[in-house]
């Protein structure tokens, strides 16, 4: 495959898209959101200060949809940053099932949410409010005119972001980055994000000008199927990775996200000559050696139509190289590493016929979900 890597391949003709635009516009948004956050430090650290005091305080991290799978990439990575629980549960769940998944100790629940309006997400905040008798609420979203932002009292604070991270495309792009970066700046600091916040830019900058002509050139193979692995945060990013090709493409490639050690437990039967597997190797030490052994079986194997690497450090083989960032946590590498995968969800959508903004054609999948029927729980 390195010919199809370094094969040009110009931006399709006509593509002005939102969807192109927003995942073009992320090292602007993230620089945005940490400038945002820096003039609202104060505010938010009067908030958060005295919950995270607690030690009986338990952090739940919620969305649904992209949404959820900021807190599936980063609430393992934040938890032990911080030394305290920190988990990751989707609204979906949340909803469905409350008794399983709330408990009535002190709780702060961090809700993300693009537009604020989606049913699954305003009604497990008021779920926690009525099961969970002591509850605070961050509300992390890029809707000022959202229900959740819409919220307000002592147990709340709203944090609304930049308002060009509200994409107007489907697929959620520059809103998934800026909310994830929100996050990870308040919570780890936003004062000490701020060199971070440039250099994390300017990586998203380098692999969005190194990576758009060869995830064209990929899309124009067509494959059937398409594989997204990582370890540790970039299980949910391979997460979201997938969802966004499945958006992108209406479901015409089939995807699937695992572990690099997971994969070989069965999953790894999705493999044709038609698949292209994509992996994300991590910075860490030991998990790079899990994701390096994983890319040099399945190019033994000879069974892949391709297998691509995306890495900050050098590696053999066929390989996207994230600049800047050779040393980096595996955190920071969030940001670069979802570009490749945006754009070759949107070159496949154009290849397929496709208009990114409104790719299901069907109008079964909407922007904001629609036809949820929200249940009462029972007394």
């Amino acid at each position: 495959m390195p010919e199809t890597l370094s094969a040009p391949a110009p931006q399709a003709v006509g593509d002005e898209s939102w969807t192109r635009r927003e995942i073009f516009q992320q090292p602007d948004t993230l620089r945005a959101t940490q400038a945002m956050l820096r003039a609202a430090q104060p505010a938010i650290d009067a908030f958060l200060r005295p919950l995270l005091a607690r030690e009986d305080l338990r952090i739940v991290l919620t969305g649904a949809g992209t949404s959820a799978f900021i807190g599936d990439s980063i609430a393992a990575w934040l938890a032990t940053l911080l030394g305290r629980p920190i988990e990751a549960v989707a609204t979906t769940d949340i909803v469905s099932a409350p008794a399983l998944h709330l408990r009535d100790v002190p709780t702060l629940f961090v809700s993300f949410g693009r537009s604020g309006n989606s049913p699954e997400s305003v009604a497990a905040v008021d779920l926690v409010d009525a099961l969970v008798g002591t509850a605070y609420h961050l509300v992390i979203t890029c809707n000022t005119d959202g229900q959740l932002a819409r919220r307000t009292g002592s147990d709340t604070h709203v944090v609304v972001l930049p308002e060009a991270t509200h994409d107007r495309a489907f697929a959620m792009t520059s809103s998934f980055t800026a909310m994830m970066f929100a996050a990870l700046s308040i919570f780890t600091g936003i004062a000490t994000m701020d060199a971070r916040a440039d250099t994390i830019a300017r990586a998203v900058a380098g692999t969005l000008s190194a990576a758009d002509a060869p995830m064209a050139a990929l899309a124009g193979r067509d494959f059937e199927r398409v594989v997204y692995l990582g370890s540790g945060p970039f299980k949910g990013l391979a997460r979201e990775a997938a969802l966004k090709l499945l958006e992108l493409s209406d479901g015409a490639l089939v995807t699937a996200f695992d572990t690099a050690l997971g994969f070989r437990h069965g999953p790894k039967t999705i493999v044709t000559d038609r698949t292209l597997v994509v992996v994300f190797v991590s910075n860490d030490r030991l998990t790079r050696r899990y994701d390096l052994d994983i890319i040099a079986e399945l190019r033994a194997d000879g069974r892949c139509g391709a297998v691509l690497a995306i890495s900050a450090q050098p590696i053999d083989g066929d390989a996207l190289h994230v600049p800047g960032l050779a040393t980096a946590t595996d955190a920071d590498l969030l940001f670069p590493f979802i570009v490749p995968a945006q754009l070759f969800g949107l070159h496949a959508s154009l290849r397929l016929g496709l208009t990114p903004d409104t790719p299901n054609a069907s109008g079964t999948v909407n922007r904001v979900v629609q036809g949820v029927r929200i249940h009462a729980i029972e007394a």
